[in-house]
């Protein structure tokens, strides 16, 4: 029996399932919960999606029912003993699910990992997926392709094209091929405009986002190589700007737009943290960057969480870790 035909055996045994995904949801996270709710409740399940974080705001429109409840321990502390099955989508560090890994490690229910990421850590009973993979929504479509457990809808089909696209980045990283295209093909046959789904996750933030932008990028510097570039942000100037976790997505990415930049960081303050984020371009290992900091992620993105620190006292130590990952690279 091969794991898709597992886990639908897993489903169709079961009757309570609990969805989560990590923390600062993206669309790969949000759809593929979603894809994975609506795919359930045609089965007649008993299903429920709860995250550690809100929803992005300019991912609010998947979530259109209103389905995704954000945890909170006094309401669903019973969950994680209430449910036979905990399903975790599109991460692969339990850690990343922040106040619910308690809950869910000492849970007697059954765990299943849906994931793309590398190195996954085993939290889990059974795992579906792998890092060949372009996104979380594409192991959701081979799930349903492959068993035919139920048929595809415009619902579903939305959630997975969005989780695809984006995490694709709008098809063009490495893993767009050819057979990802062909999924794409079929799932617009469903009624899906491109251009929409675009404009509502890229071209809908809020104006504070577009004054932060202008911060951030008046503080990127490079490193004494000029093959790293780096950003800071402070709690001030997110203050300063009136502007939520949201509005720093994808910020990072400007740094590789810098001609001989091979690898880019962004630190910023969050809530007496700091959240890092690493991308980079070829085959340097930005997920094994990131681990040298207790993060994690993909091999050219991928990012880190500290507590308990400020900016002061990790950005040295964070490019000196970077400058030798460019000479493992040279």
């Amino acid at each position: 029996m091969n794991v898709y035909e597992q886990l639908k055996e897993l489903i169709l045994k079961n009757k309570t399932f609990l969805l989560t995904t990590h923390v600062n949801p993206d669309a790969d996270a949000i759809g593929s919960e979603l894809a994975m709710y609506f795919i359930l409740k045609q089965l007649k399940k008993n299903v429920y999606i709860v995250n550690h974080s809100f929803t992005p705001y300019n991912l609010e429109f998947l979530d259109e029912e209103k389905i995704i409840e954000r945890y909170d321990e006094k309401i669903h502390k019973k969950i994680f003993s209430e449910t036979d099955v905990i399903i975790l989508l599109d991460l692969n560090q339990i850690n990343r699910v922040i106040r619910m890994e308690n809950g869910i490690r000492k849970s007697k229910s059954i765990k299943i990992c849906i994931d793309h990421h590398q190195d996954p850590e085993k939290f889990y009973d059974y795992f579906v997926g792998g890092s060949g993979y372009s996104a979380t929504g594409e192991i959701i479509y081979e799930f349903i392709k492959q068993t035919e457990i139920v048929p595809f809808t415009n619902k579903i089909a939305y959630q997975l094209y969005t989780a695809i696209m984006t995490d694709t980045g709008s098809f063009r990283f490495d893993r767009t091929t050819s057979k990802v295209h062909r999924i794409i093909a079929e799932l617009l046959d469903f009624g899906i405009v491109p251009m929409e789904v675009y404009d509502k996750v890229y071209d809908q933030f809020h104006f504070s986002r577009i004054k932060l932008l202008g911060n951030v990028l008046s503080s990127v510097k490079l490193d004494e190589t000029k093959k790293i570039a780096y950003m800071i942000l402070t709690n001030e100037t997110q203050k300063k700007n009136n502007a939520v976790e949201a509005d720093v997505d994808g910020f990072v990415n400007y740094c590789l737009s810098i001609q001989g930049v091979e690898i880019g960081i962004l630190i910023y303050e969050l809530n007496g943290s700091l959240k890092i984020s690493f991308r980079s371009k070829g085959e340097i290992p930005v997920n094994k960057l990131a681990g040298e900091f207790g993060g994690g992620g993909h091999l050219n993105a991928s990012g880190a969480r500290l507590e308990n620190t400020i900016i002061e006292d990790v950005l040295e130590k964070v490019l000196l870790k970077a400058q030798s990952y460019l000479r493992k690279e040279s």
